[in-house]
């Protein structure tokens, strides 16, 4: 894994991504990435016992501990009235939400 992303390499992605920054904005990005890279970094030195399963969060599902599927049930809950009194328009219980315009991508 490289040390960090040099400023050469960052112009280049940026110009790849098409983004439009300013001199501070970049600066702040390049750092913020770098800092990523670093934590990464340690993160990766942390020695983890080859026994240990990976797992995508702390806990590993298996079908005898998953929890089961809910019902889905319409619970009602007693702020509607005090929610629909923030919102610009409502009618009959419901929100009024204008619309959204349209327009065609060529």
């Amino acid at each position: 894994m490289r040390e960090s992303i040099d400023k050469e390499t960052f112009i280049h992605l940026v110009d790849l991504a098409a983004f439009e920054l300013s001199t501070e904005e970049a600066d702040y990005l390049l750092r913020e990435m770098n800092k990523q890279i670093n934590i990464i970094k340690e993160m990766a030195a942390v020695p983890i016992d080859e026994e240990i399963l990976l797992t995508t969060h702390g806990i590993t599902y298996t079908p005898e501990i998953s929890p089961g599927i809910r019902p889905d049930e319409c619970q009602p809950s007693d702020k509607a009235a005090n929610i629909l009194q923030q919102v610009p328009q409502s009618r009959d219980g419901y929100m009024i939400v204008p619309e959204t315009p349209h327009t065609e991508l060529e």
